[in-house]
């Protein structure tokens, strides 16, 4: 399986936000999934990603599964049409492209914004699911720990995590160029996931304002306010304090909208309110525009902003580039190399094998002393004997020759049949 990575993809730049909504999924729908694929497919190495930008899934397999994770991606949305949303899904069956994109996407090149934080956390948390559910084999251990180092070697080396261009700074950038003509804006913060407590934090930009703080772990929103110097308040007085908000901000992981155009018709003023739905799937219901003096903006409308950090990331990208393709160098002549571990293994076992053979047939009788001077010598000539085979398949696996060395290896010591007797 060290050469069948494969890839489905649902990404903004494939699908407009109501498509992506659709297929977003939460921690234990992650976990579904790959339960269904250990069950209906034969899939056993599997990464589903879904954040409010993509939901993908990364697989191995000799077999184009694609249909097959559409179908259940469909499963488990409650979706009878998926027929209608198939052009929708990128498919990536090249094993080199499959890897390519996933080190792409982690290291947050496929970003809406550029470079994007969040994503290497969220990369994480998928892999830990996919470990969860014991669908993490010893390629995508391997590959996962490759690209974390990857993302190491990225901040240490370039600039391109410096700053906080992020969503949610880009968020923070419009709410400031919305709210500039206010001298105090009064800010509401509903729900405190990854991106609302980025939005938090990333406030402090704003200098003059008012920040109130609404989720369902009260004690949550506590500490981040404590934390912020803003002001938590109970969740169910959400709508109530929308009427006094100048901008409310949106960040609640609910399958319904939560706000709705109804929470805002009895709450008209003179000034904007401007609303921000930064969640997948929406939490703002699009009719709240119909509400006077309301706009709505959603994750789809909040653009990177050129600043200084985001053209130093921008300026970086060829640094991370040259990174990515020295990580998938290694990793490409690793895999490689799995290929031939089993020839290296018979190989291995059949010097072993003739080596104890002969060693019992001369060492009848003999001494203590003797016998294990003999057994030191013979292993030691194994070792020096094995020594170049091994390191001319590994060199071949480089050249992308190593099935001929390996045909010859198997006719010259018989490893096949050196193989089934192991077996039996």
């Amino acid at each position: 399986m060290h050469k069948f990575f494969k890839a489905v993809s649902l990404s903004y730049k494939s699908a407009p936000l109501n498509i992506r909504e659709l297929v977003s999924f939460d921690e234990e729908a992650c976990k579904r999934l790959l339960k269904y694929f250990k069950e209906f497919t034969p899939i056993n190495e599997a990464l589903v990603l879904s954040t409010c930008n993509r939901t993908e899934v990364y697989y191995s397999s000799e077999e184009d599964l694609s249909e097959d994770i559409i179908k259940l991606i469909a499963l488990e949305r409650s979706i009878s049409d998926i027929g209608d949303y198939k052009d929708f899904f990128v498919v990536i069956n090249d094993h080199k492209d499959a890897l390519q994109h996933l080190f792409d996407v982690s290291m947050g090149l496929e970003a809406q914004v550029v470079g994007d934080l969040q994503i290497a956390n969220q990369v994480k948390r998928s892999y830990q699911w996919s470990a969860d559910e014991d669908m993490a084999g010893p390629f995508l251990h391997r590959l996962m720990h490759t690209i974390f180092f990857t993302n190491k070697k990225v901040v240490q080396e370039t600039s391109f995590r410096d700053g906080a261009a992020s969503v949610s700074y880009a968020a923070v950038e419009l709410i400031g160029e919305l709210t500039a003509a206010i001298p105090t804006p009064k800010i509401l913060i509903v729900g405190l996931g990854e991106i609302g407590e980025d939005v938090c934090r990333n406030l402090e930009y704003i200098k003059s304002k008012e920040v109130f703080i609404a989720n369902r772990t009260f004690e949550k929103a506590e500490a981040i306010a404590l934390e912020c110097g803003f002001q938590a308040i109970p969740f169910d007085t959400v709508y109530a304090a929308m009427k006094e908000a100048d901008v409310v901000i949106s960040s609640v992981a609910n399958k319904e909208p939560l706000i709705r155009k109804e929470h805002l018709q009895n709450g008209e003023s003179l000034s904007f309110k401007y609303m921000l739905d930064l969640s997948v799937p929406r939490s703002i219901e699009k009719e709240v525009e119909e509400v006077h003096g309301t706009l709505l903006y959603n994750i789809d409308d909040i653009h990177s902003k050129t600043s200084e950090a985001l053209e130093k990331r921008l300026a970086a990208i060829p640094q991370v580039k040259a990174i990515i393709s020295g990580s998938m160098a290694e990793l490409l002549d690793w895999s490689k190399e799995m290929e031939v571990s089993p020839t290296i293994n018979k190989l291995k076992n059949a010097l072993e094998q003739i080596r104890q053979e002969e060693v019992a047939r001369y060492l009848k009788g003999a001494s203590m002393d003797d016998s294990k001077l003999v057994e030191k010598v013979t292993r030691s000539m194994m070792q020096k004997i094995i020594k170049l085979p091994v390191l001319q398949l590994k060199a071949a696996c480089k050249r992308g020759e190593a099935e001929t060395l390996i045909d010859v290896l198997n006719d010259l010591f018989d490893l096949e049949k050196q193989s089934e007797t192991t077996n039996s």
